[in-house]
């Protein structure tokens, strides 16, 4: 479901936070709902129980970060169509901290993803 490459940005994530070297790491990749309203921002994995941690929202207003089974996610297939019901984004491109993604999210409601929105929130470098 998700690009090895993206997959091993996310490992080297999760690596750095267990190793204390915690940041506030940019979103790597979101998969959303193709029939619904639910979108994960998700910035680490952990290989050996494909957990990832991110921002989920599952279009009921309250977005929080979290941690999601990537494999779960992968069996969840549409009802009578028998398709998958979760896919990546592949024009994504997480620019900023997941904190300026929550932030916007919970003032929101939902995920934002709008530049003009999350520039204002993004701290000065």
């Amino acid at each position: 479901m998700i690009p090895q490459n993206l997959i091993e940005i996310m490992v080297h994530n999760a690596q750095e936070v267990q190793n204390q070297l915690a940041k506030d790491h940019a979103p790597v990749v979101k998969l959303h709902s193709k029939y619904g309203k639910a979108i994960w921002l998700l910035s680490e994995l952990d290989p050996v129980n494909n957990i990832a941690f991110g921002l989920c929202d599952l279009g009921q207003g309250n977005p929080e970060l979290s941690y999601v089974s990537l494999s779960d996610l992968a069996s969840l297939k549409h009802a009578r169509l028998k398709v998958p019901m979760v896919e990546t984004d592949p024009a994504f491109d997480g620019k900023y901290p997941m904190s300026v993604y929550l932030k916007a999210a919970k003032a929101a409601g939902r995920v934002v993803e709008e530049d003009a929105v999350l520039s204002l929130l993004s701290p000065l470098e």
